[in-house]
């Protein structure tokens, strides 16, 4: 038994031009729908998560209130519940899963919730990370539909730097034995554990590090944190699926397609909601001063930045009550409006 519900979509052309016989959508709904159908939130997935990673924030005392709202999380592609490299049948099997953008994403949320749901307004649309640029997508691309937008440590056109860090993860992971050049022969223990480390270094601040914060989260020591928290994490997803979502990722550019035809400006620009853009003081790979950038070129935007040690997690705040609550009031005066 599962505890979400999907969506097929059929027939599918991606936006890199590979038609696949059937792509599917997996998520799940927390709260109702009002009459109106004027209350729904959508939240994104992040990289390398699911539905169920990423819930704790939903509670009638948390970021997203289900009693108030219906809060709709869509699993992105890749991420092994929606289709994916790990459950393709062939001929895209063993290296030969086409690869997702966020048009195609968002092409498959919004179908979602126009003919599943019903929804043509999207009351708030929120996401960490991967999630976040998902978010920013949703604004440019569907101004018309979305009327709020908070968006937590991301970035509408992923950075050089960014992509470095990406290309160093990918590189960790493929260097397994098991990798042949194209798929992985077994799991890869060794290069799962070589990935989850390089991650943890980057997505925490030097300063979690040196002031023992992880000890806050109920670690014994950093290497208790590391094995558990970021080996344990990746060790139970599928590989192909992380380098699917690396891919992803190294490719999103809200400006790239073609309504903006590679306009950043423009794209960002065309951003009607109201949105606050929230980076983490200490985030190593989406920095303040890139959403600062990109948040001046958004008609109705706010950049407010979260002041933590919790680097790039103090955007997914499930150790720190302090970071969750400076989210939780941005959403709140967001929703107030």
């Amino acid at each position: 038994m599962t505890d979400y519900e999907t969506f097929d979509l059929g027939a599918t052309k991606l936006s890199c031009g590979v038609i696949v016989p059937s792509l599917h959508l997996a998520y799940k709904v927390y709260g109702q729908l009002n009459a109106e159908k004027s209350n729904l939130i959508l939240y994104p997935t992040s990289y390398g998560a699911q539905h169920s990673d990423i819930d704790w924030l939903i509670g009638s005392d948390r970021i997203l209130d289900p009693e108030r709202y219906c809060i709709v999380i869509p699993n992105q592609l890749g991420n092994g519940l929606s289709s994916s490299p790990s459950n393709f049948a062939l001929p895209f099997t063993h290296g030969r899963a086409p690869a997702f953008s966020h048009l195609d994403n968002i092409s498959a949320q919004e179908r979602l919730l126009r003919e599943v749901l019903g929804v043509e307004r999207i009351a708030l649309v929120y996401g960490w990370s991967m999630g976040g640029q998902q978010t920013l997508h949703w604004g440019a691309l569907h101004p018309e539909k979305v009327e709020r937008i908070c968006a937590t440590c991301t970035s509408a056109r992923t950075s050089p730097h960014n992509k470095l860090f990406l290309e160093g993860l990918r590189a960790a992971l493929t260097t397994d034995p098991a990798w042949n050049g194209e798929w992985f022969t077994q799991h890869p223990v060794r290069g799962l554990r070589a990935f989850a480390r390089v991650y943890a270094g980057w997505a925490l601040s030097q300063a979690f590090y040196r002031e023992d914060i992880w000890a806050e989260a109920g670690f014994a020591s950093r290497e208790d944190y590391v094995v558990r928290a970021w080996e344990g994490n990746f060790l139970r997803r599928d590989p192909m699926d992380l380098l699917s979502m690396i891919q992803t990722w190294i490719d999103s550019d809200i400006s790239s397609n073609d309504v903006f035809r590679g306009d950043l400006n423009a794209a960002l620009g065309a951003i009607k909601a109201r949105a606050i853009i929230m980076p983490s003081t200490t985030d190593l790979y989406f920095t303040i001063d890139d959403s600062e950038i990109e948040t001046s070129m958004m008609p109705n935007a706010e950049l407010r930045p979260i002041s933590s040690n919790w680097g790039h997690r103090a955007g997914n705040p499930q150790n720190s009550r302090e970071d969750e609550a400076a989210i939780q009031q941005a959403v709140k005066s967001l929703l107030a409006e």
